[in-house]
C-alpha cells in the first residue's frame, strides 16, 4: 500500500510489516505497532502535530476514547485533554479520499453531547476545518490553536 503525502508537517515515522505482510506504524501514544490504514495514516500525522507543533503533552491525547451514545457504543478518533482530564478538543479522522462535509461534522457533535468541549477538529489529511463551538453558532478557524489556548476556550 502506498501510503498518501497529507497535508501536515513531514514525520520520521516507524514501521514494520505483522506476520501478514501488512505494513504497520508505531503510535507513540498507544506505544504499539497498529495497521497502516488510511484513517490511522491520518490520525498518525495528526498526533505528531500535535505534539510537536501544537504543544500538546502527549499524556494529554486519548486515542479511541470510548463514549456510550444512546445506549450504543462509539470511539472518537483522537480526545485532548486538559490538566484535570476535562476533555478540549474532539478529533475526527477521515481516510484521505473521504470527504469533510456535514456529516463528518454531524458525527463529531454527536461526540460533543456526551463529551461536551469547546472545540472539534476534522481532517481527512488532506483537508482541515476547526470549530469554535459557541453558545449559537460555530465559528471556524483556520488552524488548531497551541494547547494552551485550547485550554482557554
Amino acid at each position: 500500500m502506498n501510503l498518501p503525502i497529507l497535508n501536515f508537517p513531514t514525520v520520521d515515522f516507524r514501521f514494520q510489516k505483522n506476520e501478514k505482510g501488512n505494513l504497520q506504524v508505531f503510535d507513540i501514544i498507544r506505544k504499539k505497532f497498529v495497521e497502516a490504514t488510511p484513517e490511522e495514516w491520518v490520525r498518525q500525522h495528526i498526533i505528531h502535530y500535535l505534539i510537536n507543533h501544537k504543544e500538546v503533552p502527549a499524556s494529554m491525547i486519548s486515542v479511541e476514547k470510548q463514549l456510550l451514545l444512546n445506549n450504543t457504543k462509539r470511539r472518537t478518533d483522537l480526545v485532548v485533554f486538559n490538566s484535570n482530564l476535562k476533555p478540549i478538543l474532539i478529533i475526527e479522522c477521515k481516510a484521505p479520499e473521504v470527504e469533510i462535509n456535514q456529516l463528518t461534522v454531524n458525527q463529531a457533535l454527536r461526540y460533543n453531547l456526551e463529551l461536551n468541549v469547546a472545540s472539534v477538529f476534522l481532517s481527512n489529511g488532506l483537508n482541515h476545518v476547526f470549530l469554535k463551538l459557541d453558545q449559537n453558532t460555530p465559528e471556524i478557524l483556520k488552524e488548531i490553536p497551541n494547547y494552551k489556548n485550547l485550554l482557554n476556550f
